[in-house]
C-alpha cells in the first residue's frame, strides 16, 4: 500500500503548491501514460547544472576533466538510489502491477529516476533557486565529505595501489552468495587483504559494485577512507 505523502513532504521539506506535481514525480511509466518521465528528464539537467556548479566553486584549481568525473560519481544512479533509500521513496513509489510483483520499489534504476523526478517537480512548483536548494540540501553531507583523491580513484584501485607500494599480495575478493531473480539480484562479497586479521564484506546489485564496497571497507578499517 502507498503511504499518505504527508511523511514525504516533510522529509522533502518543500511545502508544494500543486501536489499533483509531487503525485506525478512519483508515477512510474508502468502505471501508464501520465508518469515521470518527462519530470526525470528535466530533474536530470537540473541536478548536473548544480553539482556541477557547486564543484566548480568548491575546487578552484580543478581541471575540467578532474570535475566531470567528481560529477559523474555524484549524480550516477547508484548514488541517486542511496538517497532515495535515505528518504523512504520506496514507500511512496507509485508502479504497475507487473512491477510491483517484481520489486520495482526496491531497484535501483527506479529510485534513481524517482529522485531526479521529484527535483523536477520542485523547480516547476516552485522555481530554479527552490529546486537548486533542494538538491544541495540532499548532497550537503556528500559535497562537504568529497575529497579530490579519494573520489577520483576508485576503492579498489586505491587499495591495490596502498597494498602494492608494501610489496603485499593483492586483494582477493571471494563471492559469497547472490540473492534475488535475475533482473533484481544482490551480491555479496569476501575481501581478504594481508594487512587484516579479518575479512571485510561488500554487498551491491553487480559483483562489480559489491567488491568496490568490500575494498572500500578494508580502506575505512586501514583508516584511509571515512565511513559512509
Amino acid at each position: 500500500m502507498i503511504r499518505p505523502l504527508e511523511d514525504l513532504r516533510r522529509k522533502l521539506g518543500h511545502p508544494y503548491k500543486d501536489e499533483s506535481l509531487l503525485e506525478l514525480a512519483l508515477t512510474h511509466r508502468s502505471c501508464g501514460k501520465r508518469n515521470n518521465e518527462r519530470l526525470e528528464f528535466l530533474g536530470d539537467a537540473i541536478l548536473n547544472f548544480v553539482i556541477a556548479e557547486a564543484l566548480f566553486n568548491k575546487f578552484v584549481q580543478a581541471r575540467e576533466g578532474e570535475l566531470s568525473r567528481l560529477r559523474a560519481r555524484l549524480v550516477k544512479g547508484e548514488t541517486l538510489a542511496v538517497i532515495a533509500r535515505e528518504l523512504g521513496l520506496g514507500d511512496f513509489l507509485r508502479l504497475g502491477s507487473g512491477e510491483l510483483k517484481s520489486g520495482g520499489f526496491r531497484r535501483d534504476s527506479i529510485l534513481a529516476d524517482s529522485v531526479e523526478a521529484i527535483i523536477g517537480s520542485i523547480h516547476l512548483d516552485a522555481g530554479a533557486e527552490a529546486s537548486k536548494a533542494f538538491v544541495l540540501a540532499l548532497y550537503q553531507s556528500r559535497l562537504a565529505d568529497l575529497d579530490m583523491e579519494e573520489t577520483l580513484k576508485d576503492s579498489k584501485t586505491r587499495l591495490q595501489e596502498h597494498l602494492q607500494s608494501r610489496r603485499l599480495a593483492l586483494p582477493a575478493y571471494e563471492l559469497e552468495k547472490v540473492q534475488g531473480d535475475a533482473h533484481d539480484q544482490t551480491f555479496y562479497i569476501r575481501c581478504d587483504i594481508a594487512l587484516l586479521e579479518t575479512p571485510t564484506h561488500g554487498v551491491g546489485s553487480s559483483r562489480r559494485q559489491a567488491e568496490q564496497e568490500a575494498a572500500r571497507a578494508a580502506l575505512v578499517e586501514l583508516g584511509l577512507s571515512r565511513k559512509g
